[in-house]
């Protein structure tokens, strides 16, 4: 699991290697400025949402920035030394199977969003990201800048992302992220 305590530290670094106060951030990221101080300070573990802006402020993917905080390149990832991360407000899960690091640029996630829940972004982490989903088990709609993908299992969808995107399962699903 992610030690939050090191990614506050990281957190509070990336922001100062930019130059930002909190207030800065606050405005790149619609995040509070309160609620960014007390991620950095590891008084709370950020959700899902608040890390996508977070990532976004940044330039990065969220694998990206769960990588730098993990540790150094590895060509063999042992499957329990593979990191996680559960969003304490919905439980979503989302494992690094293989995590963005240089000199490879691709990764590649197992994510499970538990029944009933829906999780949006407002905006990729990068412009262009590219995603090819894969989804293992149960019911997962995707939506990708308004336009609504009803996946069944063992449907693939790709898509380049330069918006909003929304992903809702009513029963809970399983599926695999290749992120390049």
């Amino acid at each position: 699991m992610l030690d939050d305590t090191r990614l506050a530290a990281h957190l509070a670094a990336l922001r100062a290697a930019q130059g930002w106060t909190l207030a800065d951030l606050a405005d790149r990221s619609g995040l509070s400025r309160a609620t960014l101080s007390r991620i950095e300070n590891a008084e709370v573990s950020p959700t899902a949402a608040a890390l996508g802006q977070l990532c976004a402020a940044f330039g990065l993917s969220m694998s990206q920035l769960l990588a730098m905080v993990e540790s150094d390149f590895r060509p063999v990832i042992p499957l329990d030394q593979r990191a996680s991360w559960t969003d304490p407000d919905t439980g979503f899960t989302r494992t690094v199977i293989s995590p963005a690091a240089p000199p490879l640029r691709g990764e590649w996630l197992l994510c499970t969003l538990p029944a009933d829940t829906t999780r949006s972004y407002d905006r990729p982490p990068r412009p262009g990201l590219e995603h090819h989903l894969l989804l293992g088990s149960g019911d997962l709609t995707v939506t990708v800048e308004g336009n609504a993908h009803a996946l069944h299992p063992g449907d693939c969808l790709r898509y380049q992302l330069w918006g909003a995107t929304e992903f809702h399962s009513a029963g809970g699903a399983t599926y695999l992220l290749f992120l390049t």
